[in-house]
């Protein structure tokens, strides 16, 4: 570490440390507004304290709490070189409620943390009122988080975001797979894009192949957030698992809602792949196996429901606003781990 050489006279403030607390100060009153339009009515006090309140609704009779943390990884990288920031926030809000919510979860509130090297308001304002933008469309409420600067810790203009997500479901309506059987069919609802998984390798290709705009764009598009289209089918539809398809792709995933003695066979051809996708499989010239380990190719949450149940399922999700496609079914496998197989 690199010591200064401070003249003893000279009067050090921790601005002269790299920490400006009157940017973190401007920064908290930019975002409230925003963080105001989240607030739902189990929040009891939310920002500007050193905890927010929140209670559980009694409309619970066996209230189960479940918990998530996650990031937005690599696709950062991205963001900085584009100096596009207003979409990040959407991206952590949606890799965390979307987790909670594959075990049936209502999100209540999110928590986010964001770290840098020396604060800018104006980036940091975009990505927090991304933030509350994905709250909003998940429904749970900003009830606060954490800004900080770490001089030297960071390359300069870059930062880091992690986010946590608490939501609540009735103890009797726990999704966790175990009823899964053969026989039952498998919905895949469509992607928004390559969402947050993947962008190591993305940036590998882009080393290769200098994309268009329209290319920056569809890799820039936020996660999609399936949390009030799925809370509205569990209202009607018995929905045996949930699989999110984040890191590990369709392959890695799928296989963690199945029970043993399971297996899924999925049809490649039953959905429409993002053009995307053929653009990173072809510059990148990456092999149809990895690219379903890899990313999402289009399909960004799985279900699991019996046979009797799959089209009341797909009218009500399409009806949602969502694109659903029956995209397989449950088989009975081998003893062991349960596995996802794409012919």
């Amino acid at each position: 570490m690199k010591i200064p050489n401070f003249s003893m006279s000279k009067t050090l403030s921790y601005r002269d440390a790299g920490v400006d607390i009157d940017a973190g100060d401007a920064l908290v009153e930019a975002i409230k507004p925003f963080a105001k339009r989240t607030l739902r009515p189990e929040v009891l006090a939310g920002i500007g304290g050193f905890g927010a309140l929140v209670e559980v609704s009694k409309k619970y009779r066996e209230p189960v709490l479940v918990a998530g943390t996650d990031g937005v990884g690599t696709k950062l990288k991205l963001a900085f070189a584009l100096d596009r920031h207003d979409t990040v926030g959407i991206d952590l809000v949606a890799m965390n409620v979307n987790d909670i919510l594959v075990q049936g979860a209502e999100p209540l509130f999110f928590l986010d943390y964001f770290v840098c090297e020396r604060l800018d308001v104006r980036v940091a304002t975009q990505v927090v009122k991304g933030i509350a933008r994905g709250c909003e469309l998940a429904g749970c409420a900003l009830i606060g988080g954490e800004t900080a600067e770490h001089p030297d810790a960071f390359p300069k203009n870059e930062y880091d975001l992690a986010g946590f997500a608490v939501g609540v479901v009735e103890k009797s309506r726990v999704i966790d797979g175990r009823s899964i059987s053969p026989g039952d069919r498998l919905l895949g609802l469509g992607s928004s894009g390559a969402h947050s998984n993947g962008y190591s390798l993305i940036r590998k290709i882009l080393e290769r192949e200098k994309p268009d705009a329209a290319v920056l764009d569809a890799l820039m598009e936020p996660t999609r957030i399936y949390v009030k289209s799925v809370l509205k089918l569990f209202e009607t539809v018995t929905v045996k698992g949930l699989a999110h398809i984040t890191g590990g792709g369709i392959t890695g995933n799928v296989p963690r809602m199945l029970p043993e003695g399971t297996r899924a066979m999925i049809r490649k051809a039953s959905w429409t792949r993002p053009k995307i996708f053929d653009w990173l499989q072809q510059k990148g010239t990456v092999a149809e196996d990895e690219m379903h380990r890899v990313f999402n190719c289009g399909i960004g949450m799985v279900m699991a429901l019996a046979p009797e149940h799959a089209e009341r399922a797909i009218t009500a999700l399409r009806a949602a606003g969502e694109s659903v496609y029956e995209i397989g079914v449950v088989e009975a496998g081998p003893a062991g781990e349960p596995q996802a197989i794409i012919a």
